[in-house]
């Protein structure tokens, strides 16, 4: 059996390019009080994507977590202008990982007034 991994990547969908160099944050949730324990943080690159797993196999587990996209500061780079205060800023997801052999893949798809996610391959 192979230990499963968590990836990750995004998409800037206003210029139909990946988002290069957004800071992300990965967040363990205690399930008892709720409370966040931040366990990685990546940049992603040309790619749109982080160089490792921001989860690696050694590291993974069930249990909740929170992916944190930096998307503000990323538009801000991008020079999209933004209205006082920015519509998105910091980007929380929220899931859950149930099975420990599998691999997760959290992507974001970004403009400056709306994202989606789903659970990719």
């Amino acid at each position: 059996m192979t230990a499963g991994y968590l990836t990750t990547h995004v998409l800037d969908t206003a210029t139909g390019q990946p988002a290069a160099d957004l800071k992300i944050v990965l967040y363990r949730l205690d399930d008892g009080s709720g409370a966040a324990s931040a366990i990685a943080e990546a940049r992603t690159n040309r790619d749109g994507r982080t160089d490792t797993p921001i989860l690696p196999a050694d590291k993974f587990a069930v249990g909740r977590y929170e992916l944190v996209f930096h998307a503000g500061a990323y538009l801000d780079a991008q020079g999209a202008a933004p209205p006082a205060p920015r519509f998105l800023d910091e980007i929380p997801i929220r899931f859950g990982i149930a099975d420990p052999q599998a691999h997760y893949h959290v992507p974001l798809l970004l403009s400056p007034y709306g994202y989606s996610t789903y659970r990719g391959s």
